[in-house]
Formats: structure tokens, C-alpha cells, sequence
């Protein structure tokens, strides 16, 4: 019961269900039906559905059936009044066909007329309107002309004003136009044209003033020079009515510069007055011509004419023309950089120096002229120009040029090997800062670094002179000058200063105690001097430091090169005891006219030597070093005679009995001494005194070491009597005083030690001598026991060689006995010191 009563539910739900879905069927658009059918295919009865859906077509089937038998008569009746009326339609319209023929036919005539009319009528309006467009368009196109043919003779600032005018006046009233519009499209590319051609004139410009800087420096540094020169010339002048002490360095300094500048042109404008009075009109309406590549022809000036100004050659129009032309276009920030940046390229081409620079003067003069007429351009482009470029830029630009500068001369000077280069190197260096400094540039770097550039070409001149004392000394004779006549004896005293009464009183032919070179090296110290005063001219330097520059230049030149040379000269292998003794006496009266070099720098300083922090001269220590280094050279070279006679020596040791005189090597060498001390007679008496003292001693010692040396193994009573004879030789030498000064027997001293050691060997004496050793009154002090002991043992040797049967004998016997006694005690003796 429950489940049919279910069932029927579902069926009416079912049937409720399609009855709303074929309400939305009928409702819904046919696009929007495609859900509904979903719903019905996703249920179980579409079957149902199917069978509820056909019913329904067939009623609405029926509905249609019959609203259409209802209006059937309706509409038959409309198609008979509508074939009525298509017969009346077809009337009409051939009576309209008619008609519109026969007036076709009738105002044929007409509408021919009219038709002229119309046109006579147009080509009127046409002509009106067209002689009214060219009245506006012909000052147009003349302006255009106008301004092709300014474009044509290159007048680039008048075509410039000429375009400016015609695009803001004429164009406007005929923008319309299509030639308008191509000459407004034609516009940007005119004003690009003269902005390159513009362009173009300054880049020729540029390249012009950098193969030409060199040209334009010259002639800006051959103004400063000239200013200079006159400037030298009043200095001199005022210094000769101030400074008496100088004049002839100065009057020497003044025929120099006028005899190389006859006629100097005093007509010469300043540096500033030439940037003042410059022209800074633009030419704008003459085409531009072959000046514009910035430099005129400008023929050789001769030496008395005026030196043309920077300004006289070089045009300058084009830089202004391209300034104008670029400022009218509003692109002067565009100019003035591309100009700055350009210069500034420039500016380190000029720079960089060529690397064969330092060989000759032209190449540093042609590296200066470059920077100057550089920096000329710069300067003139500065007063001449608002704006173009600054102060700031200038100096931006001179800082770096003054470091590269600086550090390609400090390189480049390094290779200068002449003085007289790095002189004209440093003149030609203060004409370059004088003429810079006159346009305002600061220059104070280049004075700096000429001072280190001094201290190279002090060091050229000691390298110079070094050579100059080398050839003095050697071609030096080391003998006295000879002087025949007055003239020649004021001829060197005028050459050295140089005073002896004695000596002016003796009568012709008379001698100078000094040789030649000692006039010479003093000449040339003095030239020395005069080198190093040249350079210091122009450096801006205070008296006190260009003394003090000089003193020091001096002391170097005294000090190192002369001391060298004169040592050279000394130590040479082949120098005589003559000549050691001519340096000596030499180097003595240079050693003493070094206070007139003193006053000498002082004369041409005027720096007083009492001022604090002056430097003093060396000479004296110099030629005090060379002196004693001469002393020991003949200290040594006497010694290496002594020697040399030694050699010769030959005695027969196993002598039974003495010579009846000295040996002839001795004999020798005493006169060989004699004649040597003889030539000591000008000599300082300390120094003879010490030679012959030295002299003495070496003998002695030699002669001591003669007798001990190993290779004597034997040696006779005989032998030791012959050696005596040649020591009593050497003490009459020493009595007799080869040489003056000496107090007494000191002189004999140097052989005391032989003469005891002889002394007791010959006398025999040994019981005195081992009963006072060591006493300060003993006889025999100056005896060694070693030295004793050998000599003893050389002399037993030999008596036991010669007397194989004295052992025979009662006295040799004796005598053996003593000896061997002796040497006991001798070696007692030795050792007791030892210990």
C-alpha cells in the first residue's frame, strides 16, 4: 500500500518536473536551451518526457491550423488590389520617360551654355587666387634663393640669420603648401649643413694652430727674449755703477748680448695689450678664404724689424664664426665642449716630447715653442671669447702640461753629457717660464726643477773639468817656471796671485818655485766658477744662494774631481821622486791662494764670508790631502829604491876576513840618497826631515833583515867585519846631514839597533851584555836576545863546519864551550819574557 502510494508521488513529481521543463523550453532562447535537455537526459524518464513533448507539438500544431484558416480571405483579397495596382504603376512610369526625354531634348543648348559659364567662371577664380598665392609665395622662394646662394659662397652666418628669418616669417603664410612643407622638411638638414660645414672650417683650424703652434711659440718667446735683453742690459748697467768689484764679468756678459743683438726693436706691444687690442669682428659676409685655416704668410722679419704678435698670425675668424653659428642654433655647450675636448688632445700631442729630444737644443727649443704657441692660442681664445673657455679650464690644462713637462725634462736632461747644452737647455727653459709667466700662467715647478737640473750640470762641469785638470797635470813638465824678462814674470803673477820679495829682487833668468800647473788649475778653478755663476742668472735667486750654490759647486770641483786628479797623478806607476816633490811644492801655494778664491766668489756674489750660514771654500783640505798622500808616495817610492839597491847586494858570508872598504851597492845607493835629499832643498823642512828620517830607518831594518834572513845559515867573524864597514858607511851619511834641521846624532839614531848588535858580536862582549840586560843603562839595550840568539847560531854553525879537529885544540874548545853557554843563556832570557 505504501509503495504505490510512493510511487504515485514520484509519478506526480515526475510530471511536474516536465511540465516546468517544456515551460522553459517555450520560454528560453534557443542558445540557452542546451542545460535544459542536460536535466532531461541526466533523468530516468526521458522516455516520459518524450511522449509529454510530442502532445504538446501536436496542440500547438492545431492552434496554428486554425489561426490560419481564419485570415485566409484577408489575403487572397491583398494580392488581387496589388496586381491592380502594378498595371497603374507601369503607366505612370512610361508617361514619366516621355517627359523626361522631351526635356532632355529641349535644354540640350542649355546645359551646354551653362556648362561654359561654369567653367569661364572657375579658370577666373583660379587665376585670382593663384596670382594671390604667388604674391605670398616669391618672397619665399627668393628668401630660399637667397639663401641657397649665401650656403653656395660658403657666408654660413649670413645663411644662418637668412634660414632663421625665413622659417619664422615667410613660411608660416605659406605652410599649406607642399614646396612649404619640403622647405620646412629641408630646414633641419640646412641648419645640420652649416653646423658641419662650420665644423669642418674649425677642424681645419685646429689642425692648422697644432702643425703651427711651434711657429706661433717662436714668435712669442723671440718678444719675451727681446724684452728680456733689455731688461739684462739695465741690470748690467746698474750693476757696473754699483759693483766696481765685478765689472769685468759683467762688461763681458753686456758685449756678449750686444754683439749677438745689434739693434733690439723697442716697439713691441705686451702680452696683454696685443689680447686687448685684438679683432674680434666676425667677417660674415666675405666667403671664407685660405686665412681661415688659422695661420697668415707671414714672411721672415730681419732682426732689426718688430717680431709680429701671435695675433698677426693667426686668423681666429673661423673659431668665431663656428662660436656664433653654434649659439644661434642653441647648441653652444655642444661647441664648447667638442673645442675643449679637441685642445685637450691637442694639448697631449704637444706634450709628448719625441724621444731624440735631448741630443740637440732645436729639439727641446721646437718642444717649448709648441707649448707656448699652444698655450698663446688658449690665452688669446680666453680674453677674445665669453666663455669658450675659462680660467679654470686653463689652469686645469697648465697643471698638466707643467707635471708632463717637468717629468719629460727631468728625463730627457738626465741624458745631456755637455755643460754647455744643459747651460742653453736652462736659458732656453727660463725664456720658455718667463714668456708663459707673461701670460699668466705659474711657473714656479720650472724654477724648482732648475734647480735640480743645477746640480746635473754641476755635475757635467766636474766631468768637464776633470778632463781639463787631467790634460794640465799630464802635460805638466813638474819643473820650475823660468822667467827671463819682466813681461813674462807680471804675466803670471797676473795669472796667480803670487808674492815673494826675495824673489823680486833676484836679477833675470829667475825661476818660480811652482810649475805650470799651478797658474793653469788656478785659472781654470776660476773659470770653474764663472760656468756656475751663468747658471745661475735668471733663476730668481737671491744673492746669498747663488753664492752658496757656487761655493758648494766649488767645493765639489776642489774636493772630489781636483783631489782625484791630483791622487791619479800621485799614484801613478812611473812618477819620479822629482815630480813628487814639484806636487808637494805645488799644492803648498795652492793650498795658500785659496783666500783669493774666497774673495773672488765674494767680488762677483757680494755676499760677505762673515754672513751667517756661508759656506766655506775646502781647497785648503784638498790640497793638504794631496800634499801628505805626495809625502808618502815618496816615503815609499825612497823605500822602494832603498830596496832596489839592496838587491844588489852580495856578500860572501863564509869571508874569512873583511874588504878594505864599504860594498859598492852601498856605496851606490849613499850617493843615490845624497843627490835625492839634495833635491828636497824647497821642500817644507818637516818633510825632508821625515824622508830622510824614514829613509834612514828603512835602511837600517833592511840591512838587520839582510843579515838574519833564513837563507844565510853560515855566517863569519869575517863576513860580520865586512857588514860593519857598510853600517859605518850609513852612520858617516847620517852624521854628515843630508839634510838640515836635524838636532844632534838623531839622525843616527835609525841605525843604533845594528850598530850594538855588531858592537857585540864583534867585541865578543856577551858578559856585559847578559850582566846589564834589561838595566836602563845597559850598554847593549837596543840588542834583542832572539835576534842575538840567531845570529849566534849562524856563527856556531860555522865553527863546527870549518874546525872538524878543533876539538882538538884546548882554545876552540873554549870558545865552543862559550858559545853554547851564551846561546843557554840567551834562551833563558826568552823565555823569562815570555813568561
Amino acid at each position: 500500500m505504501e509503495r504505490g502510494k510512493m510511487a504515485e508521488l514520484e509519478s506526480l513529481e515526475t510530471a511536474a518536473e516536465h511540465e516546468r521543463i517544456l515551460r522553459e523550453i517555450e520560454s528560453t532562447d534557443t542558445a540557452c536551451i542546451g542545460p535544459t535537455l542536460r536535466s532531461v537526459y541526466d533523468g530516468e524518464e526521458h522516455g516520459r518526457f518524450m511522449e509529454k513533448l510530442e502532445a504538446r507539438i501536436r496542440n500547438h500544431d492545431r492552434e496554428i491550423e486554425k489561426m490560419c484558416n481564419f485570415h485566409y480571405q484577408g489575403f487572397v483579397d491583398s494580392i488581387t488590389e496589388l496586381l491592380k495596382v502594378r498595371g497603374e504603376a507601369q503607366k505612370l512610369k512610361n508617361q514619366v520617360t516621355d517627359t523626361n526625354r522631351k526635356l532632355q531634348n529641349e535644354g540640350k543648348e542649355l546645359i551646354i551654355a551653362m556648362e561654359e559659364l561654369k567653367q569661364c567662371r572657375l579658370q577666373q577664380r583660379n587665376i585670382s587666387a593663384t596670382v594671390d598665392k604667388l604674391t605670398l609665395c616669391l618672397p619665399v622662394l627668393e628668401m630660399y634663393s637667397k639663401l641657397r646662394e649665401q650656403m653656395k659662397s660658403k657666408r654660413h652666418y649670413p645663411a644662418l640669420k637668412t634660414l632663421e628669418h625665413l622659417e619664422h616669417t615667410y613660411l608660416p603664410q605659406v605652410s599649406h603648401y607642399r614646396f612649404c612643407k619640403i622647405m620646412v622638411d629641408n630646414i633641419p638638414k640646412l641648419r645640420e649643413e652649416i653646423k658641419e660645414v662650420s665644423m669642418s672650417d674649425l677642424k681645419d683650424f685646429l689642425e692648422s694652430i697644432r702643425k703651427h703652434s711651434d711657429k706661433i711659440g717662436e714668435t712669442a718667446m723671440k718678444q719675451d727674449c727681446r724684452y728680456n735683453q733689455w731688461k739684462i742690459i739695465a741690470k748690467i748697467f746698474f750693476s757696473l755703477l754699483l759693483s766696481p768689484n765685478i765689472q769685468a764679468q759683467q762688461q763681458r756678459n753686456l758685449d756678449n748680448i750686444v754683439s749677438q743683438h745689434p739693434r733690439i726693436s723697442g716697439g713691441k706691444k705686451s702680452k696683454r695689450e696685443f689680447c686687448a687690442s685684438s679683432d674680434l669682428e666676425v667677417k660674415n659676409t666675405s666667403p671664407m678664404s685660405e686665412q681661415d685655416s688659422g695661420i697668415l704668410d707671414v714672411e721672415d722679419e730681419d732682426e732689426d724689424e718688430e717680431v709680429p704678435g701671435a695675433q698677426d698670425l693667426v686668423d681666429f675668424s673661423p673659431v668665431y664664426r663656428c662660436l656664433h653659428i653654434y649659439s644661434v642654433l642653441g647648441a653652444r655647450e655642444t661647441f664648447e665642449s667638442y673645442y675643449r675636448k679637441q685642445r685637450r688632445k691637442q694639448a697631449r700631442l704637444v706634450l709628448q716630447p719625441p724621444s731624440n729630444m735631448h741630443e740637440t737644443l732645436d729639439g727641446y727649443r721646437k718642444y717649448f715653442n709648441q707649448i707656448v704657441g699652444f698655450f698663446v692660442v688658449e690665452d688669446h681664445i680666453l680674453h677674445t671669447t665669453q666663455g669658450l673657455v675659462n680660467r679654470a679650464y686653463l689652469d686645469e690644462l697648465w697643471e698638466m702640461a707643467l707635471s708632463k713637462t717637468i717629468a719629460a725634462l727631468r728625463t730627457h736632461s738626465s741624458y745631456c753629457s755637455d755643460p754647455s747644452l744643459v747651460l742653453d737647455l736652462k736659458n732656453l727653459i727660463v725664456l720658455f717660464a718667463d714668456t708663459l709667466q707673461g701670460y699668466g700662467f705659474p711657473v714656479n715647478q720650472l724654477f724648482d726643477m732648475l734647480l735640480e737640473i743645477q746640480d746635473q750640470y754641476s755635475e757635467t762641469l766636474l766631468k768637464k773639468w776633470s778632463g781639463v785638470f787631467r790634460n794640465i797635470l799630464d802635460s805638466d813638465n813638474y819643473s820650475p817656471i823660468p822667467v827671463s824678462n819682466e813681461e813674462l814674470y807680471k804675466k803670471i803673477v797676473g795669472q796667480f796671485p803670487f808674492q815673494d820679495p826675495e824673489l823680486e829682487k833676484q836679477p833675470f833668468p829667475k825661476k818660480f818655485p811652482f810649475s805650470e800647473f799651478v797658474p793653469k788649475v788656478y785659472n781654470q778653478i776660476k773659470e770653474f766658477i764663472y760656468a756656475c755663476l751663468k747658471f745661475s742668472e735668471d733663476l730668481h735667486l737671491s744673492s746669498t744662494e747663488v753664492d752658496d750654490m757656487i761655493r758648494k759647486s766649488t767645493n765639489l770641483l776642489l774636493t772630489r774631481t781636483l783631489s782625484n786628479c791630483l791622487q791619479n797623478v800621485i799614484k801613478r806607476k812611473n812618477v819620479g821622486l822629482t815630480e813628487l816633490v814639484q806636487i808637494i811644492i805645488n799644492t803648498t801655494h795652492l793650498e795658500k791662494s785659496c783666500k783669493f778664491l774666497e774673495e773672488f766668489i765674494t767680488n762677483i756674489t757680494n755676499v760677505l764670508p762673515e754672513t751667517v750660514h756661508t759656506t766655506k771654500l775646502y781647497g785648503t783640505t784638498t790640497f793638504k790631502d794631496a800634499r801628505h798622500a805626495a809625502e808618502e808616495e815618496i816615503y815609499t817610492n825612497l823605500n822602494q829604491k832603498i830596496d832596489q839597491f839592496l838587491q844588489l847586494a852580495d856578500y860572501d858570508w863564509m869571508a874569512p876576513e873583511p874588504g878594505s872598504r864599504a860594498s859598492d851597492y852601498l856605496v851606490d845607493l849613499i850617493g843615490f840618497l845624497r843627490s835625492t835629499f839634495a833635491v828636497f832643498t824647497h821642500l817644507p823642512g818637516k818633510v825632508a826631515q821625515t824622508a830622510c828620517m824614514s829613509a834612514c830607518k828603512h835602511l837600517s831594518t833592511s840591512l838587520l833583515q839582510l843579515l838574519l834572513e833564513a837563507e844565510v845559515r853560515q855566517l863569519t867573524l869575517g863576513a860580520l867585519q865586512q857588514f860593519n864597514l857598510d853600517v859605518e858607511e850609513c852612520e858617516q851619511f847620517a852624521r854628515s846631514g843630508p839634510v838640515p834641521g836635524f838636532q844632534g846624532d838623531t839622525l843616527q839614531l835609525a841605525f843604533i839597533d845594528l850598530r850594538q848588535l855588531l858592537d857585540l858580536f864583534i867585541q865578543w862582549d856577551w858578559s856585559t851584555y847578559l850582566a846589564d840586560y834589561g838595566q836602563p843603562t845597559c850598554k847593549y839595550l837596543r840588542v834583542n836576545p832572539t835576534t842575538a840568539l840567531v845570529l849566534l847560531e849562524k856563527m856556531r854553525d860555522t865553527s863546527r863546519k870549518n874546525n872538524v879537529f878543533a876539538q882538538f885544540r884546548k882554545n876552540e874548545r873554549d870558545k865552543q864551550k862559550l858559545i853554547d853557554t851564551v846561546a843557554k843563556q840567551l834562551r833563558g832570557l826568552i823565555n823569562s819574557h815570555h813568561s
